[in-house]
């Protein structure tokens, strides 16, 4: 769902990048479908926005291993286009609208990292600060940092995987129909119940799940990934997304505050992994900082989330210290992301309302109408608007904080 998000966690440019490649992932095509539609859906999250580079990591959770023997394995048995080079990139920076151009830069990648001395020809070229990024982000260093945050440390005899289960997760990763992800997901399962791809296989039946709209598998894969690795990043992002959902709370209300502390425990993990990160040889402190923070938001709305629900469904009432907890988390989330996402600011916009700060909650819901503009969040964000602001001319507010 942040899998778009979304988290919506890898994503075609995060698993791509670790190929070196990728074909463009069928996430990106369902803003069509009911999650474009409904913000209630586990997919709405990813299809109301995500353009940045942590899309992919949102948008499809392909993930693959970055152990280089199995790469090459993978790169022998999957067709992508090639990466762009740099005379590519400072021929389209001086002929193509740079919108054109970072999106071409993040599907394919670049085959060099941004020196200093390549930026400031970039830059001498009218290379927008966005451009700039973008081709960062893009090149070797970064992916392969991308992918060991994902990854993590590769499996034992990684390696030596045998070319049946290669080829099985290269079918996998290449294909774009969520039905047929999980169909080849279940058969390699099946017939390799010890793989050391195992966990990712299951990450990837999870991602396919939640572009279906299926909350219940979701939460059923990503365990099962979990299980076989703890550090699973994907899974982690797809699981801490998908447990704090209205829906699935109410289908285990008996078990809510145990899901919800989980969630919280998975979130806080996720964000460990992400500081692990290490920085680039020619990064700034500035920069890395930023980088860092990037990804990290991916991890902050949901865990907004968390709060918010643990606040609102305290037995003895409203829990003001998890209503603070939920506001600091969608702060945190909409101001360290260079895409805000609009649901953040949805719910940060619900967390200020409870907590009787109303024109703080009008603010919030109108960023969330602006970012989510064609999609229902605006009409519910403007619902609520419309509700403060009815209220406020009646004076009714302050006899009765927190609701609307």
């Amino acid at each position: 769902m942040r899998f778009k998000r979304i988290l919506c966690t890898l994503t075609a440019f995060g698993m791509a990048s670790v190929l070196s490649a990728q074909t463009q992932p069928s996430g990106t095509q369902q803003s069509q479908g009911p999650a474009a539609q409904d913000p209630a859906h586990p997919g709405a999250r990813c299809d109301v926005v995500r353009d940045d580079y942590m899309a992919p990591i949102t948008q499809t959770q392909k993930e693959i291993l970055n152990q280089n023997a199995m790469r090459r394995q993978l790169e022998d048995q999957v067709l992508a286009p090639a990466l762009m080079t740099e005379q590519e990139v400072s021929k389209e920076v001086a002929g193509a609208p740079a919108e054109t151009l970072i999106k071409e830069v993040r599907e394919r990648g670049v085959d060099f990292d941004l020196t200093r001395g390549i930026e400031k020809k970039l830059r001498k070229a009218n290379a927008s600060d966005e451009v700039i990024e973008a081709v960062r982000q893009a090149g070797p260093k970064v992916r392969a940092q991308i992918a060991q945050m994902i990854l993590g440390p590769s499996p034992v005899g990684a390696s030596n995987i045998p070319g049946e289960q290669t080829r099985g997760f290269s079918a996998i990763l290449v294909e774009t129909d969520p039905s047929k992800v999980v169909a080849l997901v279940e058969e390699f399962a099946k017939r390799y119940p010890n793989s050391p791809l195992l966990n990712h296989v299951y990450s990837f039946g999870a991602n396919a799940y939640q572009q279906k709209g299926d909350v219940e598998k979701v939460v059923d894969y990503t365990g099962k990934s979990l299980k076989l690795n703890p550090d699973n990043l994907t899974s982690l992002i797809l699981r801490v997304e998908m447990l704090p959902l209205p829906q699935y709370l109410r289908s285990h209300a008996a078990d809510r505050d145990k899901i919800l502390r989980e969630a919280e425990n998975d979130a806080n993990r996720a964000l460990e992994l992400i500081s692990r990160i290490p920085r680039q040889p020619a990064e700034t402190d500035a920069e890395y900082q930023k980088r860092l923070a990037g990804f990290a938001s991916e991890i902050h709305g949901p865990l907004g989330t968390v709060h918010l629900e643990l606040a609102s469904g305290a037995p003895g009432g409203l829990d003001r210290v998890e209503l603070a907890k939920a506001e600091r988390e969608f702060n945190t989330a909409v101001t360290t992301s260079s895409h805000p996402d609009p649901r953040d600011y949805y719910r940060m916009g619900e967390a200020y309302a409870l907590d009787g700060k109303w024109d703080d909650a009008i603010q919030a819901f109108k960023k969330a109408g602006r970012l989510g503009q064609g999609t229902l969040i605006r009409t519910y964000a403007n619902e609520q608007i419309a509700q403060i602001e009815k209220r406020k001319a009646q004076g009714s507010l302050a006899s009765n904080p927190g609701r609307l």
